[in-house]
């Protein structure tokens, strides 16, 4: 008799089950398509906020106006990752940020963990577990929140 499940059972291996995350829904890693998501949301809100800021000038700037949206995000994402455990766009996909032992991601790893994003190279190399080398030094893992 064959198995007809579908999805990971307990004796296969799935991307996060070397740190004890569960295969499936809440506290299972978070999938690409979540965390490219929240990205994109993210960004879009930074635009629109940094547009009303600078009254439309980060737009077509080449003065210091064009890095708002990029302080923006950073605000944005550090502040509320360091206080909730999800940036807006994390949240309204339901994934979230939090440490490989559970516990919630300190205020100043959020910071370190947001600049490395910023910095675009240590969120695109990516390692075992679907991690990013941010969330390998920093020791944190997206997991789903729902």
């Amino acid at each position: 008799m064959t198995n007809t499940t579908s999805g990971p059972t307990r004796d296969q291996d799935y991307p996060g089950r070397s740190l004890g995350l569960p295969a499936e829904g809440r506290g299972a890693l978070a999938s690409w398509g979540q965390r490219i998501t929240a990205l994109i949301v993210d960004w879009a809100v930074a635009m629109l906020v940094a547009a009303l800021i600078t009254w439309g000038a980060v737009l077509s700037s080449t003065g210091p106006e064009k890095f708002a949206t990029l302080i923006v995000f950073f605000i944005e994402k550090a502040l509320l990752t360091g206080l909730t455990g999800s940036s807006l766009g994390q949240r309204v996909v339901g994934i979230g940020v939090t440490r490989v032992d559970g516990r919630p991601v300190s205020f100043w790893a959020a910071i370190v963990r947001t600049l490395m994003v910023c910095l675009v190279l240590p969120a695109v190399v990516i390692g075992p577990d679907r991690r990013s080398l941010n969330d390998m030094m920093l020791r944190t893992v997206v997991v789903k929140r729902r």
